[in-house]
């Protein structure tokens, strides 16, 4: 089939005494061939967007200050648990990697508070936080601490140690059927917001610099926000989501 041009036509106010003037814009339709065979995009300018700041060769040491981390992200997985390779769009964005580099720390009253984790160490941090660099050929990102969710020193998220403030849940699982007993597909299933906890950080820091602890412990049901949290999927299947202990509204008995 042959390519398609189209020719769009719009009208734009003129600056002159307010007349309509006419200007054209010209766009390149896909040129399609056949259902086996790739659409051919034809365009003047490729747009590439680059999240990363990029650190020169010329500088070897990247330092972070007060309260920050440097992390070197761990890789995306190429494979699923079965061996399917994935395509670099279905690839989950890593929320893992190695401390590589600690600020000084912070001061909190006339107490100075050094950084909780030590350079070497694997942790968990929050989807969206901190800044992407791309240094000494590696992706990193720099963090504030309290960004990290927790320390994880195997493959499975049920081991993780929460730091600071952090609570790890097993989710309760979806309701599989109504209460008029149809099943329920997977898309209708609701979220759940109930779970157990597996474990707990130490909670945060008051203003004299101690840390207070956590009002819940291993073992708890307890009833979460819904929308909180990072999710987790863990090595069983099962869901885990970490999240704030002010995130949880209620223990269940």
């Amino acid at each position: 089939m042959a390519a398609a041009q189209l020719t769009s036509t719009c009208i734009l106010p003129s600056f002159e005494g307010l007349r309509s003037s006419t200007s054209k814009a010209s766009f390149t339709s896909v040129a399609l061939s056949s259902p086996f065979r790739s659409s051919t995009l034809r365009s003047s300018r490729a747009l590439v967007v680059k999240s990363a700041t990029t650190v020169a060769p010329k500088y070897t040491s990247l330092k972070p200050l007060g309260d920050r981390v440097l992390v070197k992200i761990k890789a995306a997985e190429e494979k699923t648990v079965g061996g399917i390779l994935l395509p670099s769009t279905a690839q989950t964005k890593p929320q893992g990697g190695e401390i590589v580099a600690v600020g000084e720390g912070r001061t909190i009253g006339d107490k100075k508070v050094e950084i909780g984790v030590k350079t070497g160490t694997p942790v968990v941090y929050s989807k969206y936080a901190g800044t992407e660099v791309e240094f000494n050929g590696s992706s990193h990102l720099i963090l504030k601490e309290d960004d990290i969710v927790g320390i994880l020193e195997t493959d499975d998220v049920k081991d993780l140690k929460p730091l600071n403030d952090r609570v790890l849940i097993k989710v309760e699982e979806a309701e599989e059927t109504t209460a008029g007993g149809l099943l329920l597909t997977p898309a209708s299933k609701e979220k759940p917001s109930i779970g157990t906890v597996i474990a707990v950080g130490p909670g945060p820091l008051n203003e004299e610099g101690n840390r207070t602890g956590v009002p819940l412990s291993p073992g708890n049901t307890v009833l979460y926000s819904k929308f909180a949290g990072n999710d987790f999927k863990g090595a069983d299947g099962s869901d885990y989501i970490t999240l704030r202990a002010s995130d949880v509204m209620a223990v269940l008995s």
